[in-house]
């Protein structure tokens, strides 16, 4: 709708990954210099763990598009809580392989025998295995097993898995010793800072054949940091609305007011404001919390210091709109001082 007000060529904000709106924030540049690193290693585990739309499947988008080498076969599973003989079922079906009504037994004869296929052929095999958080740890010591199959001294099967931080609560649980020794590198996305932000909704606007039209103020970016936390996910649902917004009112310069409108507008529609994500946050910093002889485990340090970097995120947001209310109210003081000057 608002793509011909602007005169741009699509929608810069779509919440589908798509490779083409890749944006290579230092996170994201880190995160794919792993996997790339993972595929020349062709074994082990590759891990990334980020907060909620810090754009993991973004990477994996990103990395389906670049692997053009014809020697790799690939396929993506994007997981949710199944046991260990149901996950052998997804991985054949993702390969296309038989898997309906098969014992456990027929399943890992047919993976392996596609394996050995595909390195007789001299193809590897990649698994990206996507919201892998949700895998139980059994499920994961299955994939460790697959990744025992070798031939002449090389692995048959690379697993790469992405997932939220509960991920790394399972890999560090006790238990999964052998598959921690499988991981040859792991990365936590973070969210985008203030200046990765502005960069990246100028990259995703200029892809679209924007030409400033919209303007958007120092300020509005600062706004919209302050909104969504420089969550990529945030950003698109907030950046999107923001330009339905300004095509409707007919804006051609955004500010830090349209922002905050917006903002608070998608906030009421939703039912819910960041405090929810805040708590969010607590919530899993509880579960996580583990305390062996009065000390946090890895994971809850972890865990806590992103609350804390939610929390000040929060507490920017408020300042933000304190600050906004408190610019209102002396305008409002010097339109009375105006009009009783006027009397007299």
């Amino acid at each position: 709708m608002y793509e011909s007000f602007y005169s741009l060529s699509g929608k810069p904000f779509q919440l589908s990954p798509d490779a083409r709106f890749f944006f290579n924030s230092s996170g994201h540049n880190r995160a794919m210099a792993y996997l790339r690193y993972g595929l020349r290693q062709g074994e082990g585990f590759i891990v990334i763990t980020g907060g909620i739309g810090t754009g993991k499947t973004m990477l994996v988008s990103n990395l389906f598009n670049e692997l053009t080498d014809e020697n790799v076969v690939a396929a993506q599973l994007v997981s949710t809580q199944i046991n260990e003989e149901e996950v052998l079922r997804l991985i054949s079906a993702a390969f296309g392989l038989a898997h309906e009504n098969l014992s456990k037994a027929a399943l890992l004869r047919n993976l392996e025998a596609f394996f050995r296929a595909r390195r007789a052929e001299g193809r590897r095999v990649l698994l990206v295995v996507d919201e892998a958080q949700n895998l139980p740890p059994r499920s994961i010591e299955e994939l460790r097993m697959l990744s025992n199959y070798q031939e002449d001294g090389q692995a048959l099967l690379q697993s790469f898995l992405l997932g939220q931080l509960e991920l790394k609560q399972t890999l560090q649980s006790p238990g999964m010793e052998q598959v921690r020794q499988r991981i040859i590198a792991g990365y936590h996305l973070r969210p985008l800072d203030r200046q990765e932000l502005q960069a990246y909704v100028e990259h995703r606007l200029a892809l679209v054949g924007w030409r400033s039209d919209p303007s958007v103020s120092d300020s509005a970016f600062d706004a919209i940091f302050s909104a969504t936390g420089g969550v990529p996910r945030r950003v698109n649902n907030l950046c999107d609305r923001l330009l339905l917004f300004g095509s409707l009112e007919e804006l051609h310069d955004l500010d830090e007011t349209h922002v905050q409108t917006v903002a608070e507008e998608m906030a009421q529609e939703v039912g819910h404001s960041e405090n929810d994500e805040i708590e969010h946050v607590r919530a899993r910093d509880r579960r996580l919390s583990d305390h062996e002889g009065g000390e946090m485990s890895g994971v809850a340090v972890e865990s806590r210091l992103l609350r804390l970097e939610d929390e000040v995120r929060d507490l920017r947001s408020r300042l933000t709109k304190t600050r906004r209310l408190v610019k209102q109210a002396i305008l409002l003081k010097l339109e009375a001082d105006d009009e009783d000057d006027d009397i007299v």
